[in-house]
């Protein structure tokens, strides 16, 4: 192997994206291996932990955890706080994205339509917003990132938790269940508008 390979489904959404614009803006030529969701059975025993991604380094055991491999690009590449408190810090959001996932993901799961609608529903009225209101108590006054005017990793977590809302792709759920949150919206914006992640999505 001469260069990264990170594996992940074949779909620019999640933790896999999180990962590869976290690569891209890093300047870091990588393979970008996306696999189909009939391979994965065979692939899951294969990987770490059970899950994707995955980022494999020459010379290296594979990593696992999309978490520790955006700390790890970040504090190779600059786009992670140097300060370890600061540091720690964005690693405490980037752990409250993961929560959120965890409250979600097994909606994903449900085949009635009509219970997976409730479901959903308690989620929008209660949890969503609570979790909003955490998120926003993070995210520093002056903007338009995260922590001031340079992006880093866990402004790429915070794009994409909130994309999976905003987009619509979880039905059920309003795409402005996130709107009274100007400082969180403001991180999604900026993200979404920054030039080498529009540089990324139109490859």
């Amino acid at each position: 192997m001469s260069k990264p390979k990170l594996i992940y489904f074949d779909a620019p959404v999640s933790r896999g994206e999180e990962c590869r614009l976290a690569l891209h803006l890093a300047g870091v030529e990588f393979e970008d291996v996306r696999i189909a969701r009939g391979e994965w059975p065979a692939l899951k025993p294969e990987t770490p932990f059970g899950c994707v991604p995955v980022l494999e380094l020459p010379g290296r055991p594979p990593l696992g955890q999309s978490n520790a491999i955006l700390v790890y690009i970040g504090r190779q590449h600059g786009l992670h706080p140097e300060d370890d408190f600061e540091a720690a810090r964005h690693e405490a959001v980037m752990g409250h994205v993961e929560d959120l996932r965890a409250h979600v993901s097994p909606t994903l799961r449900i085949s009635d339509e009509d219970e997976k609608k409730k479901v959903r529903a308690a989620l929008a009225e209660s949890y969503l917003p609570t979790w909003a209101a955490y998120a926003e108590r993070q995210i520093g006054e002056q903007g338009p990132f995260f922590a001031g005017d340079k992006l880093q990793v866990v402004d790429l977590k915070l794009n994409r938790i909130v994309h999976w809302f905003a987009a619509g792709i979880i039905d059920h759920i309003p795409t402005t269940v996130f709107s009274a949150f100007p400082k969180l919206n403001r991180v999604y914006g900026a993200v979404c508008n920054h030039a080498g992640v529009k540089a990324w999505q139109a490859r």
